[in-house]
């Protein structure tokens, strides 16, 4: 039987497919109201150094579904570290004040060192470029939720492929349900080699392409729209370069095949028309709204208040 007991959630490369599994069946009992109140007497602190609406504000919400309560900051310098303190001591602190800690940070690697200090599980709500496991967890469930299965598909993931967490813990997950992955983006934000060897190695099928119209050759299931994000760039030239190359219309949509699903982690800029909102492709706010039944679910799992 899988246990998350107590357990840190830091990557998805920590995961294994029944895992993934695990949780997506857990949200999905929780959404339709099957299990509640997992989490009372339980108390979450939410860390974030980083700023965050939709992950912060979901995570917030499915501890007060759940029936815990929850506490934390969202301005690094309404903390302590803004008086000196190190990283270090404060989720040593912190992680004596909770059941359970969700972190975001904007340097790689942040969420494992506090697992590693924490006595308490931590929950990696997005560190740097590097992963954003809960995202995924969400992006799995609304996938499943769309399609009815999670294997066997084909998914697009457009846009920043260099930088954005949200496809590089996507990767790591649909690489193990045997699906085929498109990676579409300029070539300055294409999918890191390390990523593309790992699926080398592992004989997952994918193509890297630049051009969007090609992508309507490829007969997508899922469409993955990911914003060009300009905070991650250190050149704003750089930046302008790439900014706006892909936009998502309803023609766009008919290019790419009638029963394509569109997903989104947000928040968007321009790269998707609000034209797109109102057709049933679109279903990137149903998945945002997911987060909070997914969130419910591995809080539950992790603090035990769920099996």
């Amino acid at each position: 039987m899988i246990s998350f007991r107590g357990r840190s959630i830091v990557s998805i490369r920590d995961m294994s497919q029944d895992d993934l599994t695990k949780v997506v069946e857990t949200a999905d009992l929780v959404k339709r109201g099957e299990l509640s109140g997992f989490l009372n007497g339980k108390t979450v602190a939410t860390l974030f150094f980083e700023p965050s609406t939709r992950t912060r504000l979901s995570f917030e919400s499915a501890v007060f579904k759940s029936g815990g309560s929850v506490f934390g900051i969202a301005n690094p310098k309404a903390s302590s570290q803004s008086k000196g303190e190190s990283f270090a001591d404060s989720i040593r602190t912190v992680s004596g004040y909770c059941d359970v800690m969700v972190i975001r940070h904007p340097v790689e690697g942040a969420a494992r060192m506090a697992s590693e200090l924490s006595g308490t599980p931590v929950v990696n709500a997005g560190d740097g470029a590097n992963q954003h496991p809960t995202q995924t967890f969400l992006d799995l469930f609304t996938i499943k939720e769309s399609l009815g299965r999670l294997d066997n598909l084909k998914i697009g993931m457009m846009g920043d492929l260099k930088y954005g967490r949200t496809v590089h813990s996507l990767t790591d997950a649909l690489a193990m349900f045997n699906n085929e992955l498109i990676f579409i983006s300029p070539p300055s934000l294409k999918m890191p080699e390390h990523i593309l060897k790992e699926l080398d190695d592992a004989n997952i099928r994918y193509r890297t392409i630049s051009d969007l119209e090609e992508a309507g050759k490829c007969d997508l299931d899922i469409l993955y729209v990911t914003r060009i994000q300009k905070e991650r760039f250190g050149d704003p030239q750089e930046y302008e370069k790439v900014a706006g190359v892909y936009r998502i219309t309803q023609d766009t949509i008919n290019m790419l095949g009638k029963d394509i699903r569109v997903m989104h982690p947000l928040p968007r800029v321009d790269e998707i028309a609000e034209e797109v909102d109102s057709m049933p492709n679109a279903i990137y706010f149903t998945q945002a709204h997911n987060g909070i039944p997914t969130r419910q679910a591995l809080l539950g799992l992790v603090t035990g208040g769920l099996n």
